[in-house]
């Protein structure tokens, strides 16, 4: 029986999701010959972990789910035993990286890539905290249906499962290696309140996303998609294309992959927004077929965001997404001009190339960065109020952001190189330590 990872990251309070998602897990092992690990990374605080807990001790026990609810402690112990049994060079920043203090939207993803290489699965399923599944006629609507009704399968197979194909028939014998779908409901990113207060200062800032050459149709038209997902329209009836899947098309709360994640990691940057989205990419230039389904998750936001910390901490994670688009825009580029190069000859990704590309975009000027926080400063100081008082905060940190964001390439080129040790370190790994008993050792 084929054994999967259904994983939820969470650093806030879910139980609801915790159980809706168990749902899903329970749907995929009675309609698919699978075995479902149910993985849920916790890195809340002490009373949300409780809560959490509790809510898995409540769980229904159902054959073939099997739940591993793992806080950060235990995530450590894992990862120490992985990287030791991978004997990476610089084991301690390579943990950093792994399990950083600050949030790190690639990292927490990373640890499910590997705990699912220490479980023996297939394939990895991503949901969200801040997320929920759509309900129709009383019955959630879960994206796993489609996931694994063709995820792994060679191209020319998962032809008869879904509804049309746009793929080249050249690309038959390759796996299908990545299905997703997107969101409806609330924009991912929570700049609805920039919009509100000035279309034309929204539309400055969600524009420095694209490369600094586009011109300003090609923007304009960025900004008109950007951050939507699949707008507010319902779920009626399902369809699903096998196709290369445009990333702008899917989002990393309904997303799973096979093969890829083995090859390569996801950024693990801090304070981040978007950077778990390279994968996404990489299948896409690689010339990887995927299917891209209807399946949509509705997205919703929590009230910490808004406070008065959570506002800080969430514009500047804004901010050094832009500040990043200076590097992967590089690299999408590139990766979009290697194309099917970027693959061996059993189709699986060469990661020392990714990585090459990643070091080479690290030696780029850092002119159409110091831009962008120019434009940022004006926009923030247009739309005044505790905008203002953030554009104060941002000119106090315009050298940290910048070395930041180019600090985080180095990385996470270090981490592609490591990686192939890594992955293949976990899968000879016990996700939970047994300490040896005393008199027992038999060697």
């Amino acid at each position: 029986m084929r054994k999967i990872c259904l994983t939820l990251p969470t650093n806030r309070e879910c139980a609801a999701t915790i159980a809706a998602v168990n749902e899903e897990a329970v749907y995929a092992a009675e309609h698919f010959d699978v075995e479902v690990h149910l993985l849920i990374l916790d890195s809340s605080d002490a009373s949300a972990f409780a809560g959490h807990a509790r809510a898995v001790r409540e769980l229904p026990r159902v054959p073939g789910v099997v739940v591993h609810h793992l806080g950060e402690t235990e995530q450590r112990d894992f990862l120490q035993r992985v990287i030791h049994r991978a004997d990476v060079m610089k084991p301690e920043l390579v943990l950093d990286l792994m399990l950083p203090a600050d949030v790190s939207y690639g990292a927490c993803t990373n640890r499910a890539f590997l705990i699912g290489g220490a479980l023996g699965c297939h394939s990895i399923h991503r949901r969200d905290s801040d997320s929920r599944y759509q309900v129709v006629n009383g019955a959630p609507v879960f994206p796993i249906h489609h996931e694994l009704g063709s995820l792994g399968k060679r191209a020319s197979d998962a032809v008869h499962g879904v509804s049309e194909t746009t793929l080249d028939p050249r690309h038959a014998d390759k796996p299908v290696t990545m299905a997703g779908s997107s969101f409806v409901g609330e924009l991912s990113v929570d700049i609805g309140e920039i919009y509100q207060l000035d279309p034309d200062v929204y539309t400055d800032m969600v524009g420095l996303w694209a490369p600094a050459d586009w011109s300003d149709e090609e923007k304009k038209q960025l900004v008109d998609e950007s951050f939507r997902g699949a707008g507010s329209d319902s779920f009626t009836r399902d369809h699903s294309i096998l196709t290369l899947v445009d990333p702008l098309r899917v989002d990393m709360c309904n997303i799973s992959f096979h093969q890829v994640h083995e090859r390569v990691p996801l950024p693990p940057a801090t304070n981040t927004i978007g950077s778990d989205y390279f994968l996404m990419h990489l299948v896409h230039d690689a010339a990887l077929p995927g299917v891209l389904h209807n399946r949509n998750i509705e997205n919703f936001y929590t009230g910490e965001r808004r406070t008065g910390p959570g506002f800080l901490a969430y514009q500047m994670r804004f901010v050094k997404f832009f500040l990043s688009m200076l590097y992967f825009n590089f690299l999408y580029d590139r990766m979009a001009q290697a194309g099917e190069s970027l693959l061996d000859d059993r189709y699986q990704v060469r990661a020392s190339v990714v990585a090459e590309l990643v070091r080479e975009s690290t030696r780029l000027d850092r002119a159409e960065n110091l831009r962008r926080l120019d434009v940022l400063d004006a926009s923030y100081r247009k739309l005044g109020g505790r905008y203002a008082e953030f554009a104060d905060l941002l000119a106090s940190r315009r050298e940290r952001l910048l070395d930041e964001a180019r600090h985080d390439m180095e990385d996470f080129a270090l981490l592609i190189e490591v990686w192939e040790a890594m992955m293949s370190a976990s899968g000879a790994t016990s996700l939970h330590h047994i300490p040896r008993q005393r008199g027992c050792d038999r060697r």
